[in-house]
C-alpha cells in the first residue's frame, strides 16, 4: 500500500513506542521481531518521530578501502545517487540506513557535520545506523542520526556497498522497507499494515487513556485502578 500524506501525518504524530503497540493489535499478538533491541545516542532528542523509505549501505573504518581513490570516490558519489533518488507515488522521504561492519567494536564515525548536512541537503528524512556519531555541537540539529555510540575519529570509514539488507542491532532491513524512528529507535511497518493503523493506534490510545487519566486523581488507589483496568480490558478493537 502507498504511503498517503494523511496516513504519515498520523504515523509520525506520535512516538515509535506507540507504533509498536499498533502493530502488536496489527499482528494480533506482541513480537519479538522487527524492531531495534539496542539503546541508541539521538542527535536530538527532542526532534520530532520520522516516517521513511529505507535506503541501505554498509561501511566499514577499521581498515583503508581495497580500491583505488578514484574506484572508492566513484562509490561515494554513486551512494549519493542512490540515496537521493525518490520514492515513487509516496509522501515519505528516503530514510538512510547504514549498517558499519566493524560492530560491536566500532571505531571510525561515518555521521558528522559533512555527511549529516548532505543528507538533509538530499532530502533524507533521518538516519539509523549501529555506526558512530561525532561533531554534536556542529551538526544540524533537524536532523535525526540515531547512532550506536559517541566518537571522535572517522578513521578509516569508507562505503563498502549499498541497497543490500542490513542488520542494525537486531532489526533486519531491506531496501525499500518502512521505517518509523525516534529517540527510542526503529520499527519496520509493514506496508500491509497502513490502513489500519490509524485505527490500531486510536484503540491503543483510548484503552490506555481510561488508567492514565484515573491515575492522575486525587482519590486514586488499588480500587480506583481495577475499575480502570476493567475498562481498559473491555475496550474491543473494531
Amino acid at each position: 500500500m502507498i504511503i498517503t500524506k494523511k496516513i504519515a501525518d498520523i504515523l509520525i504524530s506520535v512516538d515509535t513506542p506507540t507504533i509498536s503497540n499498533a502493530l502488536d493489535i496489527y499482528r494480533g499478538d506482541r513480537s519479538l521481531d522487527d524492531f531495534t533491541k539496542m539503546p541508541f545516542v539521538s542527535s536530538n532528542p527532542k526532534l520530532k518521530p520520522v516516517i521513511g523509505i529505507a535506503r541501505t549501505a554498509k561501511i566499514k573504518a577499521s581498515g583503508p578501502s581495497s580500491l583505488t581513490p578514484d574506484e572508492a570516490s566513484n562509490l561515494r558519489v554513486k551512494y549519493y545517487e542512490y540515496i537521493a533518488h525518490k520514492p515513487l507515488n509516496q509522501e515519505v522521504r528516503n530514510f538512510c540506513v547504514i549498517e558499519d561492519t566493524d560492530w560491536p567494536k566500532i571505531i571510525g564515525s561515518f555521521w558528522g557535520e559533512v555527511n549529516v548536512s548532505i543528507h538533509k541537503g538530499l532530502g533524507l528524512a533521518g538516519t539509523l545506523t549501529n555506526g558512530l556519531l561525532r561533531d554534536l555541537d556542529e551538526i544540524d540539529k533537524n536532523y535525526m542520526v540515531l547512532a550506536s555510540a559517541i566518537g571522535p575519529s572517522h578513521a578509516y570509514v569508507h562505503v563498502v556497498e549499498f541497497g543490500v539488507d542490513v542488520n542494525i542491532c537486531g532489526l533486519n532491513i531491506k531496501d525499500g522497507d518502512i521505517i518509523h524512528a525516534d529517540q527510542h529507535g526503529a520499527i519496520k511497518v509493514p506496508s500491509e499494515s497502513l490502513e489500519m493503523l490509524p485505527r490500531a493506534i486510536q484503540f491503543m490510545q483510548k484503552k490506555e487513556s481510561h488508567i492514565i487519566e484515573a491515575s492522575k486523581k486525587d482519590d486514586f488507589d488499588i480500587e480506583k485502578l481495577k475499575i480502570a483496568w476493567s475498562k481498559a480490558n473491555a475496550e474491543k478493537f473494531l
